[in-house]
């Protein structure tokens, strides 16, 4: 297909897959948490505002959590497809990590999951809250799981290889690997600021188009201390992930950076912008920084960091994509601090609301969380080349024996597939999004019992109905 080889298509299939799920999990992971936030000031505070956003915002986390289990099973069919030899060499690993994410994450979830969607009218608060508490403590141990297993991918220990195969020998030692610590802080803190632009560019656009409600500036206040706070803090995280990166990656660090020759001693400068070419061995276009590649990651302004040149060609990750997929990565998080500090000059004013040129900016953030997510995990992964477990298998090994033909039909299958199931259910997410929290205007709240609400034949209707007596648009007729 194309003139792609078997293992390109392979990598290109599970790039696709894992590049469609990950914005699923991310929203999730952050509304979950956020409606936890929601119903707990509710219910300190018994203001309205909060019960609508809650509902609101209920609605599209159904909805997102649906997509991302769906979009879920299929990654874990592929190791199994595309990646047999990987398996068979490390599934006693990564297969207890995921089989512990089940039991953790997937059975707290499915067993609160059902009392958060259709349960605020027929439990009591507190265990309604509790239910949503749990629901967002599970999407956390989700991730703790899934990072723990990529983390032992890239920074391997805590096991033996007897006979050809990975044989655990130190669970703990599996788990908290040496890049764990960081690549779970960086992907959940990645997750919150994601749920935070989407809710900011949401109650932008409204605000934009003249609704302005209690619940509105609710939504667009509560989303710009949450970009305040965390994108700064994400920049420390990723600093120190650098870092850890550098002591344990280093040629990813130099194929980052676009730094290829150490031969003359001189400390490494920042390059900006530039075109790492792999086949001239060289970064053409390039402007720099003199001295500072070696201050931010050496801290030290006469040590030169790691080149491509210092490794053997075979063992270089591509440096063109790795190198600005960084750096997007890198400009969306600066307009992100940049994005929150402009909130808090206009604050003083009461001016948050009626900027226009900052309202507009907000919105076409919205996305800019997911983009900088995806750019992060091209740089992880693509850098992480040419091995699939660093140091001890090449990705050229794990592949499974299928033809180049047969993958490349399965990938254009895949990619129908999701531009019409999940192009769909992301299209439907945007049209309950464009429909805004619904105020509640003082009617009376059911208590549950007999007729109060009745017990809907169809599940998801049930959603429909409570959410309808709290005043918001019925799920079920969203399109």
């Amino acid at each position: 297909m194309f003139g792609l080889e078997a293992l390109e298509l392979a990598r290109i299939q599970f790039a696709f897959t894992i590049s469609f799920h990950i914005i699923f999990p991310a929203i999730t992971i952050g509304l979950a948490s956020y409606l936890a936030v929601l119903e707990g000031l509710w219910l300190k505070t018994r203001r309205e505002v909060y019960r609508d956003l809650y509902h609101f915002w209920l609605k599209i986390f159904a909805v997102n959590f649906g997509m991302g289990v769906v979009s879920g099973i299929v990654m874990a069919y592929q190791f199994g497809t595309n990646w047999s030899a990987f398996s068979e060499f490390a599934g006693s690993v990564t297969g207890p990590l995921l089989t512990y994410e089940v039991l953790t994450a997937f059975f707290l979830e499915a067993g609160f999951l059902g009392v958060m969607l259709f349960g605020w009218n027929r439990v009591g608060p507190g265990l309604h809250f509790f239910s949503t508490v749990m629901v967002a403590l599970g999407t956390l141990i989700s991730t703790f799981w899934i990072l723990a297993s990529n983390s032992w991918m890239h920074t391997p220990q805590g096991h033996e290889i007897i006979d050809g195969i990975v044989v655990p020998v130190d669970w703990l030692a599996i788990i908290f690997n040496p890049s764990f610590p960081y690549r779970l802080t960086h992907m959940a803190t990645a997750a919150f600021l994601a749920t935070a632009f989407f809710v900011g560019a949401s109650a932008a656009w409204h605000l934009l188009r003249g609704r302005d409600n209690p619940a509105i500036r609710k939504m667009l206040s509560m989303a710009m201390w949450m970009a305040l706070l965390v994108a700064p803090l994400q920049a420390v995280i990723g600093d120190l992930h650098g870092l850890n990166t550098l002591e344990h990656q280093p040629a990813k660090i130099a194929a980052m950076e676009g730094h290829w020759d150490n031969s003359s001693g001189e400390p490494t400068p920042l390059l900006l912008f530039g075109w790492p070419d792999m086949e001239a061995e060289e970064t053409r276009y390039k402007v720099e920084i003199p001295y500072l590649g070696s201050l931010i990651l050496k801290h030290s302004l006469t040590e030169p960091i790691p080149a491509l040149k210092d490794f053997p060609p075979e063992d270089r990750p591509n440096s063109t994509v790795v190198f600005w997929s960084f750096r997007i990565m890198v400009a969306l998080g600066l307009l992100m601090i940049l994005t929150g500090v402009w909130s808090l000059l206009l604050r003083r004013g009461d001016r948050l609301y009626h900027s226009r040129p900052f309202l507009r900016l907000v919105f076409w953030m919205g996305a800019s969380g997911l983009l900088a997510l995806l750019a992060g995990w091209f740089t992880t992964e693509i850098g992480r080349q040419p091995w699939v477990i660093y140091g001890l298998m090449r990705t050229a090994d794990a592949v499974s024996a299928h033809s180049a033909g047969q993958l490349g039909l399965t990938l254009a299958l895949f990619v129908v597939v999701y531009f019409a199931v999940f192009g769909v259910g992301i299209v439907y997410v945007l049209r309950l999004v464009a429909k805004g929290p619904v105020v509640n205007e003082g009617r009376e709240q059911g208590v549950g019992g007999a007729g109060q609400p009745r017990t809907p034949m169809r599940p998801i209707s049930a959603a429909d109905e409570a959410l309808d007596e709290q005043g918001g648009d019925q799920l079920g007729q969203g399109n």
